[in-house]
């Protein structure tokens, strides 16, 4: 199975389908190691010692953006509302065998006390959309006052909160090809990037940003994971990653962007520098983010 210069084996021999790195090219003698568009090399040692979530203590696996145990934001240090487990109840000894509900008392058994430890242990697959991070705690929805109201007196205090809630609803995001972006990348490149060529014709997308979290990447063929952006649909983006960034809502509504260490890193507003992986930049109405050989995404609010 061929190799990536970076150590990946990917069915694919163009470009990598873990990293989005081009092959390399069988030759004689190995080539020196290339890193991308013109962008820096990732340092060799990505890893960090193990922290620990200052909310529930859990060890904080390979530079995860969320505690796995309480959901807390890393990146934002934004606490969530985690009660820890209860205390496990020993059952009361069982009565002599007898028909009837006797027979139920005995069928639910303690899942968490039965649990395998979490710590230097692989981190399980996630259910569903949930391949890329952890979403954040759902809030709780507003409760209506205790006591019998007319119908109009309930609706009032609901219309009231609805005026305080922070600005930020409505905001979206448009995805497409970029020429301003695809040429400046070309110019900054090696000659690795010689093979590349800036889709004839590709309509924009359209996304509106909600959920608190929006993935942006290439679906993985092998395991048929799917970021909410995908850039691996006609005409494929060979040089995002699978796990490239990721939009981020923040506490007031607003969005940020997050680098999750991809191979040609995430640029913004035409910046030639690569953003920090793993730190949050905040985003203001119509700043673009670069990915990719060609791939812009432009959000705006309202």
């Amino acid at each position: 199975m061929p190799t990536c210069p970076n150590g990946h084996q990917s069915v694919s021999d163009d470009w990598c389908e873990v990293c989005g790195h081009r092959m390399a090219a069988p030759a004689g003698a190995p080539a020196a190691p290339s890193y991308g568009y013109g962008y820096p090399p990732v340092g060799a040692d990505a890893t960090a010692q193990a922290e620990l979530c200052p909310q529930c203590r859990t060890p904080r696996e390979a530079m995860a953006p969320f505690c796995e145990e309480c959901r807390y934001n890393f990146l934002t240090g934004n606490p969530t509302s985690y009660a820890p487990p209860a205390p496990v109840q020993p059952a009361p000894p069982a009565p002599a065998p007898g028909p009837g509900p006797a027979s139920y008392a005995q069928a639910p058994y303690d899942y968490q006390g039965s649990r395998p430890s979490r710590v230097n242990r692989p981190a399980e697959p996630l259910a569903g959309g949930d391949d890329w991070l952890l979403p954040p705690p759902a809030q709780p929805a507003p409760t209506a006052p205790p006591g019998a109201q007319p119908h109009y007196q309930q609706q009032e205090p609901v219309q009231q909160e609805q005026h305080h809630r922070p600005q930020g609803t409505g905001w979206s995001a448009t995805i497409g090809p970029d020429r301003s972006y695809f040429m400046a990348m070309m110019q900054r490149s090696g000659p690795e990037a010689a093979g590349l060529n800036l889709p004839a014709y590709s309509p924009e997308q359209h996304l509106p940003l909600s959920g608190g979290q929006i993935t942006i990447g290439r679906r993985r063929a092998s395991t048929g994971e799917s970021p909410d952006i995908d850039l691996s649909v006609p005409p494929e983006d060979p040089g995002v990653s699978h796990q490239h960034a990721v939009l981020v809502q923040q506490p007031d509504g607003s969005w940020a962007v997050v680098d999750q260490n991809s191979t040609n890193g995430t640029t913004i507003n035409g910046g030639e520098e690569p953003i920090q992986p793993y730190v949050p930049v905040p985003l203001n109405d119509g700043d673009r983010v670069h990915v990719g050989a060609w791939t812009t995404i432009t959000v705006r609010r309202g």
